[in-house]
């Protein structure tokens, strides 16, 4: 059961911010669906701050014939540092509730946003500590139309990335046994 906290409806102080987010082009009818839709880079890991700009954003991407709102955002409890149950998010046109539902059984750096009609937005959510090179590096791969990659096997090309130094400290030079591993930021994502 729900606590008074939990049901109460958060609204964000700030204005929505612009996010960084890069979403792959339409897909044609009858094209078979990706492992994600795209990529959003946020600033911080404050959904209160963050998730208005983008669902603003997801929003008015689309058929221009076909806005309907988001209704239901998906996370990842580890993901972020707090966790409302519901966001009031102020658009141009309108204002709405947004509801959002909590879970530790999604893959790390899933984001899932719900439209009204069902349809479903998947996107990587890079983290905040990522550097702007390896950040725009992984959007251009997740949003890209041949990417059959789901968020661990991007993150793990991430964090593996060549060059990086991982969190015990060791530097990660091999960049061929990174690639045979299924990592390729840079180049074409076509298989060899």
């Amino acid at each position: 059961m729900w606590s008074t906290t939990e049901r109460r409806t958060t609204t964000s102080l700030s204005p929505p911010s612009t996010p960084r987010l890069r979403l792959r082009p339409a897909a044609s009818p009858g094209s078979a669906r990706t492992a994600l839709d795209g990529a959003w880079w946020p600033r911080s890991a404050d959904p209160v701050a963050e998730l208005p700009g983008l669902i603003l954003a997801l929003q008015d991407h689309g058929p221009i014939d076909d806005h309907r709102p988001i209704t239901h955002v998906l996370l990842r409890v580890g993901d972020w540092d707090s966790r409302p149950r519901r966001l009031r998010i102020d658009g141009p046109a309108d204002t709405r509730v947004v509801r959002l539902s909590w879970f530790d059984s999604l893959p790390t750096g899933l984001l899932t946003a719900i439209h009204a009609d069902g349809r479903r937005v998947d996107l990587l959510t890079v983290p905040v500590s990522t550097t702007r090179a390896e950040a725009e590096a992984v959007m251009e791969l997740a949003s890209h139309p041949a990417n059959h990659l789901h968020t661990p096997g991007l993150l793990a090309a991430l964090t593996a990335a060549p060059g990086r130094t991982d969190r015990a400290g060791a530097q990660n030079d091999s960049e061929d046994a990174w690639e045979s591993e299924g990592g390729r930021l840079r180049g074409d994502l076509t298989t060899r």
